[in-house]
């Protein structure tokens, strides 16, 4: 739902430039953008890094993955306005293509920790 909302942010703000109209519609699909990324992405990540580095270097792991998690952070922050001031669907077209690329990177190379112990995990990827 994030990169729909993604998609079609950036189609009204490419039409709000050309006639000037959906202003309204913008809005509050800017608001679910950024409701569906708060409960989707936003807080997955913190789950996932929790539940898929082993005992052993879960430390390590977490203050890595915290810490690209941060960088990255910051420098979408940064490219935002810069996105933003070129073209204001820019920002929004990087973002649906950038889910697309998402989905397919964790479908293929993430593996599933639902119903796994940690124990089971290592097992499973072969680190123990």
């Amino acid at each position: 739902m994030f990169n729909q909302f993604s998609g079609i942010n950036a189609v009204l703000y490419y039409l709000n430039d050309i006639s000037g109209t959906h202003q309204d519609l913008l809005v509050w699909c800017l608001v679910g953008f950024i409701a569906f990324f708060a409960f989707s992405q936003g807080a997955v990540i913190w789950v996932y890094l929790s539940e898929v580095f082993p005992t052993r270097v879960r430390a390590k792991g977490q203050s890595l993955g915290s810490f690209t998690h941060w960088i990255m952070n910051a420098l979408i922050s940064g490219i935002f306005p810069v996105l933003a001031a070129f073209s204001r669907g820019a920002p929004f077209v990087f973002f649906a293509a950038m889910m697309v690329v998402q989905f397919f990177v964790v479908l293929a190379t993430y593996p599933e920790t639902k119903g796994y112990s940690l124990e089971e995990m290592q097992k499973k990827l072969g680190i123990e």
